[in-house]
């Protein structure tokens, strides 16, 4: 049995680790309002955006000289997963479910023959994809130094996609990242940004019920030429759209997390409590038992 002195040190210990978590929850909550504010107003660009460029694609009869934004390398064979993570830890299982999230596609692409490349940004990923799948990361973006992530990173990582996608490097890309729900749940999301999903004109034209028929749009100066300025557009914003969604669900996770630790951190200070008042009761009958057992030997 652990001494009063032991039982009183690690007392202390949990009580400043409490002190910890709960500044750090309080910090997570902060952040969260600000974080998600960013990503719900992002949503709707990103969306319409990508309906748009979705919408003009189905219009467009794929050449030769077509941006490979828009039709690939023409094979689908090499697909590049793109997985966004944190650069820091002590929010629950907000990276460990990305990354679980990629492991199993990956898994169904190279059961099905396909080859699996990852580009990585954020570095609480970088370990688990390595020691799970080593030499297939084709490159990993540093973001140790930025505090939050915004546009710029976006547009970097932007710019080197599109390089590897020029160079051959791969055939398809997937996105992985958190969806923001609330600070409760956090959906991981895989989605295919290069080359771009193509409307399914049937379903297009179909609507929902109650929907009026879709308008006849006519685009100036045409659809190629829209599509060649939009493309490129459409992926700095999916990016940035998922590195905002990303920033929200860590820091609800986070929240989660620390509360929960503080919360443990109670239970575990009211149990040593008790044994520390059991342990020290005990010693003090042991005591008044040796005193009158001794009093009465005289």
């Amino acid at each position: 049995m652990a001494s009063l002195k032991e039982l009183k040190g690690r007392i202390g210990s949990v009580k400043s680790t409490q002190k910890i978590t709960k500044a750090k929850q309080m910090v997570a909550a902060a952040k969260l309002r600000k974080a998600q504010a960013a990503a719900e107003a992002a949503r709707p660009y990103a969306q319409r955006m990508e309906a748009v460029v979705s919408s003009l694609a189905a219009q467009v009869t794929p050449t030769e000289n077509s941006p490979k934004l828009l039709v690939g390398t023409g094979k689908d064979q090499v697909h590049l997963l793109v997985v966004l993570t944190s650069d820091r830890g002590l929010a629950g299982a907000f990276n460990a479910n990305i990354v679980k999230e990629a492991r199993g596609y990956a898994r169904q692409l190279e059961k099905d023959g396909k080859t699996v490349l990852f580009y990585l940004a954020g570095r609480k990923g970088r370990s688990a994809i390595n020691r799970f799948h080593p030499g297939q990361t084709e490159k990993y973006y540093d973001t140790t130094a930025v505090k939050e992530p915004g546009f710029d990173e976006a547009r970097a990582i932007a710019g080197d996609l599109v390089e590897m996608l020029e160079a051959g490097t791969f055939d398809v890309a997937h996105l992985f990242y958190s969806h923001f729900k609330n600070a409760l749940t956090q959906q991981p999301t895989r989605q295919q940004i290069i080359p771009v999903k193509v409307e399914d004109e049937a379903e297009a034209a179909s609507g929902t019920p109650g929907d009026a028929p879709p308008a006849a749009v006519e685009y100036e100066p045409d659809e190629e030429a829209i599509l060649a300025d939009l493309l490129p557009k459409n992926l700095n914003t999916q990016l940035f759209t998922a590195l905002l969604e990303n920033m929200a669900s860590e820091q609800g996770a986070s929240m989660t997390a620390m509360d929960n630790a503080t919360r443990n951190a109670g239970e575990l200070i009211d149990k040593l409590t008790i044994q520390y008042n059991r342990s020290r009761q005990a010693a003090i009958t042991t005591e008044l038992v040796e005193i009158i057992s001794g009093a009465e030997a005289l």
